[in-house]
């Protein structure tokens, strides 16, 4: 299995450490790419809307993000690694986020994303680890992800030199646990029915003709509006 782990931030600390540990039990090394966030993509999100009405190429970040997509559209599982700032993702992993609402299922969904696993793991001295997984569950989501798990562990420490080996130890079975479902899934991935009800809302929506004309066109070329579906071969 291929793996890329997107870091929601640039220093290697408990958070990263955990995405390591797991990233490093579904695959071998040489089959795992990494992103550190804002060192590879600093940008935010103008709301120019060129992505969502014309083409995302026209994004004005769009070769800095392209090599990143690439990565992620050939992996086969998705980690996101964040701890919490103020009760959510990092400002660098949102504004990295925001830059893929054009694939939002209401948009143009990436094919590929319903045949693939994700995992959001997020860490805090304290709490907040639940609306942390949440931001980055959400746009796996609408991308349309076909298996999603996650991870929120709270490590009283600020420093992963500092995490008490009993939470060590913890986080070895948990990671062991999630590892264990990744590779049992893997080629068997198939959505929920609640992703699948929502695709259908949004298969109708794209029937009508006042709809985003290039959201439109791309439903129509992967044959969506009619029987075809991403998730069959």
């Amino acid at each position: 299995m291929k793996v890329v782990i997107i870091n929601g931030q640039n220093h290697k600390g408990s958070t990263y450490r955990i995405g390591r540990i797991l990233a490093e039990k579904i695959a071998n090394a040489e089959n795992i790419k990494e992103i550190f966030l804002p060192r590879d993509m600093d940008e935010f999100c103008y709301g120019c809307t060129q992505c969502f009405t014309k083409d995302e190429k026209l994004c004005p970040h769009y070769e800095k993000l392209e090599p990143l997509t690439k990565m992620m559209d050939e992996a086969d599982v998705l980690i996101f690694t964040s701890p919490v700032y103020v009760y959510h993702v990092t400002g660098s992993l949102k504004a990295f986020l925001d830059h893929y609402g054009y694939r939002w299922m209401i948009h143009r969904p990436e094919e590929s994303m319903f045949k693939k696993q994700a995992i959001a793991i997020s860490t805090a001295a304290g709490g907040g680890m639940k609306s942390t997984c949440k931001d980055i569950l959400d746009s796996c989501f609408f991308w349309g992800i076909g298996k999603t798990y996650k991870y929120g562990v709270a490590v009283r420490a600020t420093k992963w030199q500092e995490v008490a080996e009993n939470i060590r130890e913890d986080i070895k079975k948990k990671t062991t646990k999630i590892a264990k479902k990744v590779k049992a899934n893997y080629g068997k991935i198939k959505p929920s029915i609640k992703t699948k009800i929502f695709f259908n809302v949004v298969r109708k929506l794209q029937e009508q003709k006042a709809w985003n004309k290039a959201d439109r066109d791309y439903w129509q070329e992967k044959g969506w509006a009619d029987n075809k579906r991403p998730w069959k071969n």
